[in-house]
Formats: C-alpha cells, sequence, structure tokens
C-alpha cells in the first residue's frame, strides 16, 4: 500500500474515533454488584446499629432511610444531636458504583469503607471512636459469629468500615424501565418518556454530564445552585459548615458564608462551586435535589437548566418548551425509577455480659 493511502486511512480512522467519541456518552445499564455476602450480611445489622454512634442514638439509616429513597428526605440533613448539616444527604443507591463520595467529590469511589469511616466518625455525624466502637460490638456475641464467617481474627474498628462499605455495594436499583429498554425493550418506555429520553440525549444535552450506568460522569461542575438561606440563617448550621472548611484547611474560612463546593477540597478559587454531578437514577425517590435540597421537584430542577443555571453556571440555556420539559420530566422521573428498594431494620442482638477470660 502507497504511503499517501496509509496516511489517508490513518486520518479517516482518527474521524472515526471522533466522531465515535463524540456519540459515546449515553446511559448504560446498570451491572451486576460484586460484593461479599457475608460481610454485607453483617453490614446490614451495623448499618441499622444505633451503638455506632458516640451517643448510641443515631444509625447510618438515620440520614440513609430505606423507606426514603435511602436518604433522609429532607432539604439540608440533620446532624450529631447539638449540630445540624449543612448540606443535603444523598442516596446511598448503587453507591458501589460511583467514582467519587460526597458532594464535593473529596472521596475515592472505590473505597466505600473510608467513606463509612468518615461519616461514623466525624464529630458532626456521628462523633464515635473507632476504639469504643469495636469495644462495642464485641460485646454482642452475635456479632462476633457473624465476623467469624470471614475474618479469623477479633472484631476490629478499622475493618467494621469496611464491613458496613460491602453492605452498601449490595444497594442497587432495581427494574428500571430505562435498564429493560437499554437492553432491547422498546416498550419499556412509552412514548413521551421516549421524546424525554431523545432530548436528554439530544436538545437538553444532560448526558454531557449525565452518563454511564448511574447516569452521572463523576466530575465536578458549577451549575450556579442559588444558595440554600437555612445555611447561614441557622446558626448550628453554619457552624458545621465552618468547621468543614476549618478541617479542610480553607482559607480564610471564618468569612466565607456561602458554600463553595470543591474548592474547600482542592484550595483553587477556580473550583468554587463546583459539586459532584449526581446519579439521576431513582429521582422519583430522592427529592429535594441538588448538593442543599433547594429544588423540591424535577419540575423546578428542569426549569432551573432550561434557564441555563444560576449565577457563573457553567450551562447555557436550552429554551426548552412547555411540552419538552414534561417529557423531560416524565423520562427522568419514571424511566430512570425502579421499584423501591427497600430492606427491612432486621432486629439487632442485644449485649451480652462476656465471660472472663475468653474475651
Amino acid at each position: 500500500m502507497k504511503p499517501r493511502n496509509v496516511k489517508r486511512l490513518a486520518l479517516a480512522a482518527a474521524l472515526a474515533g471522533l466522531v465515535s467519541a463524540g456519540n459515546a456518552a449515553d446511559l448504560a445499564p446498570l451491572p451486576e454488584p460484586k460484593f461479599n455476602a457475608a460481610m454485607a450480611e453483617m453490614g446490614k445489622y451495623l448499618f441499622f446499629d444505633e451503638r455506632l454512634s458516640g451517643d448510641a442514638a443515631l444509625s447510618c439509616a438515620t440520614c440513609h432511610n430505606p423507606q426514603k429513597g435511602w436518604s433522609d428526605g429532607l432539604p439540608l440533613s440533620k446532624a450529631y444531636p447539638a449540630s445540624e448539616y449543612f448540606r443535603n444527604s444523598p442516596t446511598i443507591l448503587n453507591a458501589g458504583f460511583k467514582k467519587r463520595f460526597m458532594w464535593d467529590g473529596r472521596l475515592d469511589g472505590s473505597d466505600a469503607g473510608t467513606l463509612v469511616r468518615d461519616m461514623i466518625t466525624e464529630a458532626h455525624t456521628m462523633n464515635m471512636d473507632a476504639r469504643l466502637m469495636q469495644e462495642r460490638l464485641k460485646q454482642v456475641p452475635e456479632y462476633n459469629e457473624m465476623w467469624l464467617k470471614f475474618r479469623k481474627d477479633d472484631i476490629n474498628g478499622m475493618r467494621v468500615f469496611n464491613v458496613v462499605g460491602e453492605f452498601f455495594k449490595s444497594i442497587v436499583s432495581k427494574n428500571a424501565p430505562i435498564d429493560k429498554f437499554l437492553k432491547g425493550d422498546q416498550s419499556a418506555l412509552n412514548s413521551t418518556q421516549r421524546e424525554g429520553y431523545e432530548l436528554f440525549k439530544g436538545k437538553a444535552n444532560c448526558v454531557s454530564c449525565h452518563n454511564g450506568p448511574l447516569g452521572s460522569d463523576g466530575n465536578l461542575h458549577r451549575t450556579g445552585v442559588p444558595e440554600n438561606p437555612e445555611v447561614t440563617k441557622d446558626p448550628l448550621r453554619h457552624i458545621t459548615m465552618a468547621r468543614h472548611y476549618s478541617t479542610s484547611g480553607l482559607p480564610n474560612y471564618m468569612n466565607t458564608h456561602e458554600d463553595v463546593g470543591f474548592q474547600a477540597i482542592s484550595k483553587n478559587p477556580k473550583d468554587k462551586g463546583k459539586f459532584a454531578t449526581p446519579s439521576i437514577r431513582d429521582l422519583k425517590y430522592t427529592a429535594p435535589y441538588m448538593h442543599n435540597g433547594m429544588f423540591r421537584t424535577l419540575d423546578e430542577v428542569v426549569e432551573f437548566y432550561s434557564k441555563g443555571g444560576g449565577a457563573g453556571s457553567e450551562l447555557k440555556p436550552l429554551n426548552l418548551s412547555d411540552y419538552e420539559k414534561r417529557a423531560l420530566v416524565a423520562f427522568l422521573l419514571e424511566g430512570l425509577s425502579g421499584d423501591p428498594v427497600i430492606v427491612e431494620k432486621p432486629k439487632l442482638p442485644a449485649y451480652k455480659v462476656r465471660a472472663f477470660g475468653k474475651n
């Protein structure tokens, strides 16, 4: 083959690759979850056990309630007694597939154990010392028996976090119409939802950030969501935000009266107002929306995006018609939401006095 033809073929291949890459962004079916079943079973008990918090009054399920889409249904989350939180509690549905954890993207999505440690040990969430936690759990014979199914040592506080994290990986969406549609069942979405899907991929361009199995690119973006006034109105929430900035090392944090998002982690002013792209699965169960719960309904969310977001947004106005907004909401609300994923709180085993010499 002549060198000129080789170059032409190479250029054609490169252009084809660019076209393919440009069209590659789309939603995808959820993969099968992978987790250690024995660890996840113990993790289920620990997830609901209030003894994992400092005052034994809170559990992971307090803010991630299965009956409320694995969130708490509040605009801004509650916190450890005598404090209040300054962000919305995100759902843990499909957490095992995330690239990043936390609204400011500060934790690696491949490390669920660190996420659990962060939530259990932070003073404004569950305020627990891992050493005290492990001693509490050792006082429960049933927990010792569960532990020995996957390890041959004593319950260890640092490894307990991984056990709860393994349970997180087992919480996965079920029977979402979009999964059936993407696998070839054209009847899984009705005509309005299919129109919404086309808008999602086309004119609305939601797919540029909301793609893959979760409907999230795992990156951080600035959309200009308005501040939730309760954060500065409520001293307890403001104090929690200031403490977060202090421990993150944000310069001049005492004079910061808005949620700066990823900037608190990167310290780069260019990252001010950037937040992790959330999953858009099971939106039917996870209102209110955004990092500060400022939008009660998906209609409000779509209207916000149609106008191009808020101050400093990276978005451009979409100028969707009323019908297009309704079609998009129909797709997002019904097409991406499957059956409710409910796990009932198990009967928690009680403390029992340990026999001397058999510890």
